[in-house]
């Protein structure tokens, strides 16, 4: 038995995906990188993809259909990102894309898609500044991940200085843009904050490690709030373990690090740092206990779940629910169906999608445990995503409605719509 065929047996449903596919199928486009520096965190949701087709394809497909995967690999090559989401909308004919984690692969898939009306779902924390018709967001915006751990490390852990460590591309220099302007509203002096940026795969760490200790020489409480992706993650834990730098010393709270990152570290040196995310596997639901129990059914015992995992869930599930209620998966009637959908959170509460295409939220803070778990330590109630900021004064007059306006950057001042001009 193959995996699909194993996962749909243990899961009790009965129907095997062999020869039951109709003439024509249903084709879903996964486009991530399966290679390259931001494999560590990609592959998993392509195979949650896979367990998500699965799953509905033994329950009968999707309007009488079923599902049939179209999984390209981009290579954590930007530029290909676009090549290959052209190819899935002109060659596979894909009707919908599961895609990304960086903000340079969305953004590089973006013009593909409104130039091909293709329907994008991006499962991951992002900057914000964006609300496409094509593009609906089950990530995080700003206001669901970056502001509330920043509020946690100055209400909570007195932290005075702030040192803002990320990965050179749009992500985290929008993200530590806006979280630069909200310190100061804080009143943090603009001394105090320490940003730096370092390109993917950075592997050496010694230095910039070393400038952050240097920022607390004073006595001030020094907090890192770390939009740092991919496979450098191992490079800056291992070093800050080196310098013998503890959660009490200086907090880290990771906008981009969950249980899968973890499983491939030694996680004793990192008990008490944090991550910011919407979800954790530590969640005690029971929608969380049966999608970890699907989960190691199809993908094995010692696999762990994730943020990302379950904005493609809650995706996928809303999708699905809207090319039922449009009886097609023409985009713009499934588009059309999306806005007020609710589904479950695996975290408890419930995800409706918004005008602006970005979901109701829960913020989690989550502590490291040395099992590379997280013991939740604070939870909010689902917080509506806000796709620009109230933090940046460009983009604190700007509002997002698709069904209301047809609009998803509407200056409220001048009262019209505008195009979204992209410098990435």
């Amino acid at each position: 038995m193959n995996r699909i065929t194993k996962f749909i047996a243990g899961a009790g449903l009965g129907i095997a995906m062999a020869g039951t596919a109709t003439a024509e199928t249903i084709k879903v486009g996964v486009l991530h990188s399966l290679s390259g520096t931001m494999a560590i965190s990609e592959t998993t949701l392509k195979d949650t993809m896979e367990m998500l087709i699965a799953e509905q394809n033994a329950a009968g497909g999707l309007l009488g259909q079923q599902l049939e995967a179209v999984v390209v690999d981009p290579a954590s090559d930007w530029p290909m990102f676009a090549e290959k989401a052209r190819e899935l909308l002109t060659v596979s004919n894909v009707d919908v894309i599961f895609c990304c984690w960086t903000s340079v692969s969305r953004k590089s898939v973006l013009p593909v898609v409104e130039e091909l009306n293709g329907l994008v779902f991006y499962p991951v924390q992002y900057e914000g500044e964006e609300s496409s018709k094509n593009v609906f967001y089950t990530g995080a915006a700003p206001n669901q991940q970056a502001i509330p751990a920043t509020d946690y490390f100055l209400e909570e852990l007195g932290v005075e200085k702030f040192a803002l460590l990320g990965t050179d591309y749009v992500y985290p220099r929008t993200t530590n843009n806006i979280l630069e302007s909200y310190l100061k509203s804080k009143g943090i002096a603009e001394g105090d904050i320490f940003v730096n940026y370092t390109p993917f795969g950075h592997s050496d760490w010694s230095k910039i490690v070393s400038d952050v200790v240097a920022l607390g020489a004073d006595g001030k409480k020094v907090g890192v709030i770390s939009t740092i992706n991919g496979d450098a993650n191992i490079g800056f834990y291992k070093e800050l373990a080196a310098a013998g730098i503890s959660a009490d010393d200086i907090p880290v709270v990771a906008f981009s690090v969950g249980e899968e990152e973890l499983s491939g570290l030694d996680t004793s040196n990192l008990v008490g740092h944090l991550a910011a995310w919407n979800y954790f596997m530590s969640a005690d639901t029971p929608e969380n206990t049966e999608f970890i129990a699907k989960w190691k059914a199809f993908a094995g015992e010692n696999r762990v779940t994730n943020d990302p995992m379950e904005a493609h869930v809650i995706g996928f599930k809303m999708w699905v629910q809207a090319v039922e209620k449009a009886g097609s998966t023409d985009v713009d009637a499934v588009r059309a169906a999306m806005y007020g959908l609710e589904v479950p959170n695996l975290t408890g509460g419930t995800a409706t999608m918004l005008p602006n295409h970005h979901l109701t939220k829960p913020v989690l803070i989550g502590e490291i445990r040395a099992d590379g778990q997280f013991d939740i330590i604070s939870q909010t109630e689902p917080v509506a995503g806000d796709a620009w900021t109230d933090f940046l004064p460009e983009s604190a007059v700007l509002e997002a409605d698709w069904p209301g306006l047809d609009c998803g950057m509407y200056n409220t001042e001048t009262k019209t719509c505008v195009q979204i001009k992209s410098n990435y």
